[in-house]
């Protein structure tokens, strides 16, 4: 039975790494989002590269066109860097690359429900959360909106990944954070430490028990503060994620940890699609039995 138990959970993790977006912008930071994915994806998983250019109006003197309203040099600068990161993750897998005019925040998201993606990925911008939210930073904005599981990536020795944090307190959504860092864990044969919070939080200590089997470590710090510690000895932490939205996203924990840790961090969230497909199972196999019963 425990044997199963580990098969499933690790099956579970590997759907996190099946269809991988990565949002390209030219930037260093991006390559190394992209290059991260390409090394997360599932053996028979989708590595797409998706760069996006935006004629945003500025104001500015004299008779020239404004770069940023000059289309043609817009999408040759996207094609560029489209370009570029494909030939940065050749060496590790044969990317897609897609090109789209518009804010690419925007067509990140269009392009994450058109393909159902099961995680994007991105550069880190360096700027803290509450900057980051009023510039308007992509990273923070796909935090707060992806409707799939997101890769933080920031800058990493070789090897990655070779040590792994992940936060646990119960919750279904930390559940799905341990099996997808146990899938990691023992794909890449990656050093795992689990934490468990207990500063200013109730723990269920039977479910904890149930996901690390009693192989976690205990902090006395927030849920939040105890993860970030952790990141500074590592080169990736998992959070469970319910991707909540708005001010109250604010103060989640997967949040401030996607901003303040010291390695690329994972929020694992379940997309819609999945939710949705297992809604309709749960129906429809009580249905089925109806009419195999109807039919006998």
């Amino acid at each position: 039975m425990a044997t199963s138990t580990h098969a499933g959970r690790l099956e579970a993790g590997a759907q996190v790494f099946a269809r991988i977006v990565v949002g390209i912008d030219g930037s260093q930071q991006a390559l190394e989002a992209a290059r991260q994915a390409a090394l997360l994806q599932d053996v028979n998983g989708r590595l797409t590269l998706f760069s996006a250019w935006d004629m945003t109006p500025i104001l500015a003197g004299g008779a020239e066109i404004p770069y940023d309203l000059d289309d043609v040099l817009q999408r040759a600068t996207a094609e560029k860097a489209l370009l570029a990161a494909r030939a940065y993750v050749a060496s590790y897998t044969a990317a897609t690359g897609k090109l789209m005019r518009g804010a690419p925040v925007e067509q990140l998201l269009q392009e994450i429900h058109r393909d159902q993606d099961t995680l994007i990925a991105v550069g880190s911008s360096g700027t803290g959360r509450l900057f980051g939210i009023i510039e308007g930073a992509v990273a923070t904005e796909i935090v707060h909106r992806a409707p799939c599981s997101v890769l933080v990536a920031r800058p990493v020795d070789s090897g990655f990944p070779h040590s792994i944090v992940v936060g646990v307190d119960g919750s279904v959504e930390s559940a799905c954070a341990y099996a997808t860092a146990s899938y990691l864990a023992a794909r890449f044969d990656a050093e795992l430490h689990a934490v468990v919070a207990r500063g200013g939080k109730v723990v269920n200590e039977q479910l904890v028990a149930m996901i690390t089997a009693g192989d976690h470590a205990d902090s006395r710090e927030r849920p939040a503060e105890a993860l970030v510690t952790a990141s500074k000895a590592a080169d990736l932490v998992l959070v469970g994620s319910r991707g909540m939205h708005g001010l109250r996203a604010l103060g989640s924990v997967s949040e401030r940890v996607a901003h303040t840790a010291a390695c690329s961090t994972l929020l694992v969230r379940e997309p819609i699609w999945q939710r949705v497909a297992l809604e309709l199972a749960r129906y429809r196999t009580p249905v089925a039995a109806a009419e195999t019963e109807r039919g006998a």
